[in-house]
């Protein structure tokens, strides 16, 4: 089980045509940058800018790309986000099983025969 520390709140974001665009999120705070790291992989973050519309809607921008090219993140993928305040996000990724994804292994340990 992941264990995350208090989250300021959690979004789903369903993607919808080309994932490496300009994704929309939600929140009041507003930091001109973000540190994103895929959930149970704390040692990177990738930074990421943010940009706003004129109601306050937060986009993710440049950084965005690099980070949903690595995930080989596509249309249809169901993206859990954790916002932690600091710019600290977390996002898992679930794929067209609606299974998660896996990019780095929960855990190292091997059992022993």
């Amino acid at each position: 089980m992941d264990v995350e520390p208090d989250v300021r709140f959690e979004f789903v974001l369903v993607l919808k045509g080309d994932p490496r665009g300009i994704q929309r999120l939600a929140g009041d705070d507003r930091p001109r940058t973000m540190h994103l790291r895929e959930a149970a992989c704390s040692y990177y973050r990738w930074i990421v800018d943010v940009i706003y519309d004129a109601r306050g809607k937060m986009y993710l921008n440049i950084g965005w790309e690099k980070f949903a090219r690595h995930h080989s993140l596509q249309a249809g993928f169901i993206l859990l986000f954790s916002y932690f305040g600091d710019r600290d996000m977390s996002v898992k990724v679930f794929d067209e099983t609606r299974c998660r994804r896996d990019y780095h292994g929960d855990s190292t340990d091997e059992e022993d025969d």
